[in-house]
């Protein structure tokens, strides 16, 4: 069983990433609770210094599990068990997140076949590899009366990629530059 300075400890650590609003045993404010053994059987709606009494019997923590219900339901569980649980379940879930991230190609209106071809190379490694890609074509001084020229650049672009990737967020001209993102197929 927990004491207040120990789930003080627990509440303030890095490590245990459980909800601070979870309350337990004495932070439980509630009048009344129904109460849930440790085997899971109902044990009824009882006082709060009654479900605490419960709890000690069982040498365990009162564990609110339902705080918007009238009366909160409360569990008498390991908390520290649980917690570790739940950390296991949040370890888990993560592992099976897909990670990417937003690579970025910044091309000019005057860029040569070269150049081009290389940043090409390198939009592909880089969908091969699963990230996405922002292609970023900026306009500086007087190009901007050349847009046209900018937007055969990014057009060439897309379709170029379509055997690698798909393009998510169209080419927009947004101020002096002209955005895409492509995403891998």
């Amino acid at each position: 069983m927990l004491n207040r300075q120990e789930l003080a400890r627990y509440t303030k650590s890095r490590r245990w990433r459980i909800k601070k609003f979870v309350r337990v045993n004495e932070k439980i404010r509630s009048p009344e609770l129904r109460v849930i053994g440790p085997a899971g059987e109902q044990l009824g709606v009882v006082s709060c210094k009654a479900g605490l009494d419960l709890a000690a019997k069982y040498e365990l923590d009162l564990v609110e599990v339902a705080s918007q219900v009238k009366p909160p339901v409360c569990r008498i569980m390991d908390f520290s068990k649980y917690k570790y649980e739940q950390e296991k379940r949040e370890r888990e879930a993560k592992k099976h997140q897909k990670h990417f991230q937003i690579k970025e190609i910044r091309v000019k209106p005057n860029i040569e076949e070269h150049d081009y071809a290389i940043k090409l190379v390198h939009l592909l490694e880089f969908l091969k590899e699963g990230n996405k890609v922002k292609v970023t074509l900026m306009f500086r001084g007087r190009e901007m009366a050349h847009r046209d020229i900018g937007r055969r650049i990014i057009d060439r672009f897309a379709t170029d990629i379509k055997a690698g990737g798909v393009i998510e967020y169209g080419p927009l001209l947004e101020g002096r530059m002209i955005t895409m993102v492509v995403a891998p197929k």
